[in-house]
């Protein structure tokens, strides 16, 4: 409209803001997270020998090309994922082969780190592959009870196997090992997810009052509870109860998600807690883990010198606030599960209190993201998928923290891309890949809906 010259225009919405794709800022972190890495090497090479290692050159060029590839498949077929999941992955796969390093050190004739630089190439092989083919999450709901059975076939595989200190969870074949049982706990999250999505209101809202307590009908919650139970009762005869707690944990918070019931929360504590008395007074080997966990100085006082969760107490002790520095702790003295079970006790000793810190902060990002990525879909599975995955790693990591610091019974699990351990680092891998997905959906969603 014109007015004595003047031109007046209707107020305009204002344009609606894209969310930006943030692919540069995710291969400037990998970059970070690569020189990171290679220091930690080169400091590792100095301490120990005075020089800086022969290999440092290839092994931060191996690391380099494997975060590039897995940041170009990113690009190229997930461009709206969160920027900060692969480059977190990348820096504790690298600090965990440099801490491997380290204490391979220390055992010439036990050299654990080139073959866990195999392991993590065919981590980062299936990322890409995960992310190249997956192009939606979706798909796995259609496969939920392929994955069920498939996870209960691997949990019972090691059965037939011979134990390895006090626990059936390997299989070893012509010097072969693989823990089946860390592929099973990601097609297990898939199965859980896609069941409680597709029955999640009968679940809320049908069956008896117990208490408080809204109890769904048998015909509903019968089926996942009887998988649940068949897959803790295995891990219970290979006498796995790290793994069994995490099962049980995922359960019990995937159902709290999928009700929006606390007193699920309720029952599952309680449960856990009868499950863990029982267990630990019956099973000789568990019950022996509480007692080192309650007394982890007696054999100290009995004369027989400290055993291996003493020596941990003893690593994160001296490391202090800011560590004994890369290459120059102790920790090796804890005994054959220093480069698996306890080489966060090396990362306490030689970091410090500091850098393990740091360490569990990445953690937390890789579990707050994903958390993020599942309340952002709108479609339940993914919803439940994306807690589930990221529940894994935060039980797992609390699970292994707390035994070597003393706070809970060891349970003999891989801290997630630290530890020596290829099926670990491999289906953590493919965590990251899942992730990566679903919030690529997520953002794309919410892209979608404002360009709309």
């Amino acid at each position: 409209m014109t007015n004595a010259g003047t031109t007046v225009t209707a107020d305009l919405p204002a344009p609606a803001v894209r969310l930006p794709r943030r692919r540069g800022i995710e291969l400037t972190l990998i970059v970070v997270a690569v020189l990171l890495s290679v220091y930690g090497y080169c400091a590792v090479g100095i301490a120990k020998n005075g020089t800086v290692p022969p290999g440092a050159a290839g092994y931060g060029a191996g690391l380099g090309v494997l975060a590039l590839l897995a940041h170009l498949a990113v690009r190229l077929r997930a461009s709206y994922a969160d920027p900060l999941l692969l480059p977190i992955g990348v820096l504790l796969n690298g600090l965990g082969l440099v801490l491997i390093y380290r204490l391979d050190l220390e055992t010439p004739g036990d050299r654990a780190a080139p073959t866990q630089l195999v392991w993590s190439t065919l981590g980062v092989t299936l990322f890409i592959v995960v992310v190249v083919a997956l192009r939606d999450h979706r798909v796995l709901q259609r496969y939920a009870y392929v994955c069920v059975a498939a996870a209960l076939a691997l949990l019972t595989l090691p059965v037939f196997f011979p134990a390895v200190n006090g626990a059936r969870i390997w299989i070893r074949i012509a010097g072969f090992s693989i823990q089946p049982g860390e592929f099973a706990k990601v097609l297990l999250a898939i199965f859980f997810a896609a069941y409680l999505a597709a029955n999640r209101s009968a679940l809320a809202y049908a069956g008896r009052r117990v208490w408080r307590l809204q109890l769904p009908t048998g015909r509903v919650l019968g089926p996942i509870v009887a998988i649940w139970l068949i897959s803790v009762g295995v891990l219970v005869l290979e006498r796995d109860l790290g793994t069994s707690l995490l099962f049980f944990g995922l359960f019990v918070t995937l159902l709290y998600v999928a009700t929006g019931r606390t007193g699920w929360i309720a029952v599952g504590l309680l449960l856990a807690a009868l499950g863990a008395v029982a267990v630990g007074r019956l099973e000789p080997h568990v019950h022996s883990r509480v007692l080192d966990w309650l007394h982890p100085f007696a054999s100290i006082d009995a004369g027989q010198g400290p055993n291996q969760l003493a020596q941990s107490l003893f690593a994160f002790a001296a490391g202090g606030m800011l560590g004994t520095g890369l290459g120059l702790g102790h920790s090796i003295l804890i005994g054959f599960a220093a480069k698996s079970d306890f080489i966060l006790a090396t990362a306490g000793e030689e970091l410090g209190l500091s850098g393990l810190s740091a360490i569990f902060i990445l953690y937390g990002l890789l579990v707050e993201r994903g958390y993020r990525a599942g309340l952002a879909l709108r479609d339940p599975f993914g919803r439940l998928l994306a807690v589930g995955l990221a529940s894994i790693v935060a039980l797992q990591v609390f699970v292994i923290a707390g035994g070597v610091t003393g706070l809970i019974p060891l349970t003999g699990m891989a801290m997630p891309f630290l530890a020596q351990g290829g099926s670990s680092v491999v289906t953590n891998w493919a965590i990251v890949a899942l992730l990566i997905r679903v919030s690529d959906s997520a953002r794309r969603q919410y892209d979608i809906e404002v360009a709309a």
